[in-house]
């Protein structure tokens, strides 16, 4: 049995920043990452967005301002961002705080998805140039934190560390990972949402800020917005029953792609649910297989014009005429997304919207799209025994699947403050 000083399941942003700061610290340790897929995944795949401004990513019950920017000076250090320019951002924000919503601030950088690919291709050469062993295609069946041993479904390899960070489509493999370690945690917290799609010019606000973070009332928020060459996109998702639902998400390319002349964002809602229900994420996911039931296994579109008088889109609603351009997901069901989706969500959703297209008139254009659903399930609350994401003596885990971060750059964040706490494992 191959035995290492440090185990990384997941090869995504926090990852990366785990296996950077291990080897930075200390050049001779022995390190292995472990993808289950077939090329290094994770956030930096699609679209490639980041963020380096608190609270951006950075979940309130595990980090502080100070902590972030803390963390975020050495993502900072790291990545080397070009910080993109913003225009008009007051002219935009004063028309926001009269409607009670926030337009907030953000550093941002964009390199798009094929930008994002680059850059991972990148960072894997300078790991494996550092010592560090990727293990593609193999993936973790169980741990047992005792014997300091996992099992995959190739091997058993031996650790003196381990960080677990499948990111959000492992949401339900590092649940799995809790029960067998004992690991107490709560999935009571989920985003549900739209894809919104629409020409640049009825959404101008991007010309000037390219991913524009706005906060409305009934904790419903803008998120990944994408331009320039933007598409979007399915992603699949299976139950625990091996059911298939897609959830919809948005990239774009980089500036060397031409411009296809559309943006898009999505518009979600952060749902808290209490008790006597068992799991968030499990009514998110019925959501989803019930949006599977009524497209006939595809995501749902529907134009805004429509909607607002009350009708369902049809293939003849994508026409040529006010409706002035194709979808890009045009594998979509054409239907009623008011069906699909929790009265309240979608009333939070689409008082938002309209309060947006107040403050960057045009939004509301019969010809803007709303594809459902967008669902992020990242909000696994584990019980942790240090700051350093500790759940056993020495098992940590980082990540959105882990509910330590939300985006690439709080991911990679939370990589290297699970790495302190392995290092000090390792050198006890």
């Amino acid at each position: 049995m191959v035995n290492y000083d440090c185990i990384i399941i997941g090869s995504g942003p926090a990852g990366l920043g785990a296996a950077f700061y291990l080897l930075d610290k200390k050049p001779d340790l022995k390190v292995l990452i472990l993808e289950s897929g077939k090329t290094s995944s994770g956030g930096l795949r699609n679209d490639c967005k980041m963020n380096f401004t608190y609270p951006i990513g950075f979940p309130s019950e595990n980090w502080n301002k100070d902590e972030a920017d803390f963390y975020l000076e050495k993502v900072i250090e790291k990545l080397k961002p070009e910080i993109l320019e913003k225009n008009n951002l007051s002219t935009y924000q004063m028309r926001a705080e009269k409607l009670g919503v926030n337009l907030i601030n953000i550093k941002q950088t964009h390199l798009g998805t094929d930008g994002g690919l680059f850059l991972i291709k990148k960072l894997i050469k300078e790991l494996q140039d550092l010592g560090v062993t990727i293990a593609l295609e193999e993936t973790m069946l169980s741990v047992d934190s005792d014997k300091k041993i996992i099992k995959t479904d190739k091997r058993e390899i031996g650790f003196k560390a381990i960080m677990i960070a499948p990111g959000r489509k492992g949401f339900r493999f590092i649940q799995s990972v809790m029960d067998s370690l004992g690991v107490n945690y709560m999935d009571h917290i989920i985003d549900i949402g739209i894809r919104v799609e629409t020409r640049v010019e009825h959404y101008p606000i991007v010309k000037d800020y390219y991913d524009p973070k706005f906060m409305f009332p009934e904790k419903v928020r803008t998120f990944c917005t994408n331009s320039g060459d933007a598409h979007v996109v399915q992603e699949k998702y299976k139950t625990v029953h091996d059911e298939v639902y897609y959830s919809v998400n948005g990239h774009a390319y980089s500036k060397e792609r031409e411009a296809n002349g559309l943006t898009n964002f999505a518009m979600l809602k952060t749902v808290r649910f209490t008790a006597p229900l068992a799991s968030g994420q499990q009514f998110a996911v019925n959501l989803g297989l019930q949006a599977m039931l009524m497209g006939g296994g595809r995501p749902l579109m529907q134009r805004v014009g429509d909607f607002r008088l009350g009708k369902r889109s049809k293939e003849s609603t994508f026409n040529g005429d006010l409706y002035d351009f194709k979808p890009t997901l045009a594998g979509s069901c054409p239907g009623d997304i008011s069906l699909a989706m929790p009265s309240k969500i979608m009333r939070n959703i689409w008082k938002s919207m309209k309060l947006l297209d107040t403050i960057v008139p045009g939004i509301l254009h019969p010809s803007t799209i709303m594809y459902y659903p967008e669902i992020k399930l990242y909000a696994n609350k584990p019980e942790f025994l240090d700051r350093h994401f500790r759940v056993k003596d020495t098992v940590f885990f980082a990540g959105d699947g882990a509910g330590t971060s939300r985006g690439i750059t709080a991911a990679w964040a939370s990589g290297i403050r699970a790495a302190e706490g392995m290092l000090e494992v390792i050198l006890l």
